[in-house]
């Protein structure tokens, strides 16, 4: 649904989309990562027809953005930041006043209105002014017309700020349910949302896309290697020696144990091809060790994301 190829922006001297490719497909909300300054916003507003690009392409829905854009924004919901909203306006007026905007005909436009009402939980709201709601019945009512016109693809710039945790949660599982059905590109600089939220996550860093992945290729790839921490029910003398020993075994480092009669250890392993966790599974049943604690160590998403856009000391 989404195609961006080679996108370029310049603003002056200074580039500030160099060179981005990716895709979105129906169905998948994608996170889409970066510092300030980074080409976020920018590429998003190529996306929506803000903003000329000065090279490469960008497609929504099979139409181009820079040929067809009144095709590109028939199909495209696009929430900023801050919701351009009517303050002095009622609920359902403001949204039949969108829906007018958006050409939705006038016979369905009362049905459309009341499928948002419901889908965005604004039920209790509808007879009182837009001025008169809290920030997160202002940021529904913001998604509310950004769906008015049934759109395929939604662009959302930081959907959840200024919101409580329980008003994220609730527009977090309104996100997730509209990407079952609808292509969702999500700009936001909180890293849990992405993770709660996203199935994919695209980082940017001036300008270009650094990584692409789901969070859990993005945090082992950025690892470079995997870690694991391990118990068995065996003596340390025969456990660390044949631990050591293992094909891509770069530390083994003995903890306490848990467990009067195990033995604990960290292993960091620059293997490919398999799990580190396989294989001290397999090397367990090898050696008839009883196997009482077995989990990953991985990186986090933030410290990922601080790997790929400010790099290591």
């Amino acid at each position: 649904m989404i195609e961006v190829r080679n996108l370029v922006k310049r603003y002056g001297p200074n580039v500030a989309v160099n060179d981005v490719s990716f895709e979105v497909p129906r169905g998948e909300v994608v996170g889409f990562l970066g510092p300030n300054g980074a080409g976020k916003t920018t590429t998003m507003r190529v996306l929506t027809c803000y903003l000329p690009a000065d090279g490469g392409s960008a497609k929504v829905a099979g139409h181009d953005v820079f040929e067809n854009p009144v095709e590109v924004r028939k199909r495209i919901g696009y929430l900023p930041e801050s919701a351009p909203l009517y303050l002095d306006m009622g609920v359902i007026e403001y949204l039949e006043f969108v829906g007018g905007m958006r050409e939705v005909p006038k016979t369905e436009l009362p049905r459309r209105i009341h499928e948002m009402v419901d889908a965005c939980g604004l039920g209790p709201m509808v007879k009182k002014d837009i001025g008169q709601l809290s920030k997160g019945y202002r940021q529904r009512v913001g998604l509310a017309a950004t769906l008015i016109h049934n759109p395929d693809v939604l662009v959302l710039d930081e959907p959840t700020t200024g919101l409580d945790p329980n008003q994220i949660i609730e527009i977090r599982q309104l996100i997730r349910d509209i990407g079952r059905e609808k292509t969702v590109i999500l700009s936001t600089h909180i890293l849990p949302e992405v993770e709660a939220t996203c199935s994919r996550v695209l980082i940017i860093n001036e300008g270009r896309i650094v990584a692409q992945g789901t969070p859990e290729e993005l945090t082992r790839r950025a690892a470079g290697e995997q870690s694991a921490r391990a118990s068995f029910k065996a003596g340390a003398a025969e456990v660390e020696p044949r631990l050591r020993a293992m094909n891509g075994v770069t530390r083994v480092r003995p903890l306490e144990a848990i467990k009067a009669g195990t033995c604990r250890y960290e292993l960091t392993w620059s293997g490919a091809g398999s799990d580190l966790e396989e294989e001290i599974f397999r090397l367990a049943v090898a050696q008839n060790w009883i196997l009482t604690e077995l989990h990953a160590e991985s990186l986090s998403l933030e410290q990922v994301f601080t790997k790929l856009t400010v790099g290591e000391k």
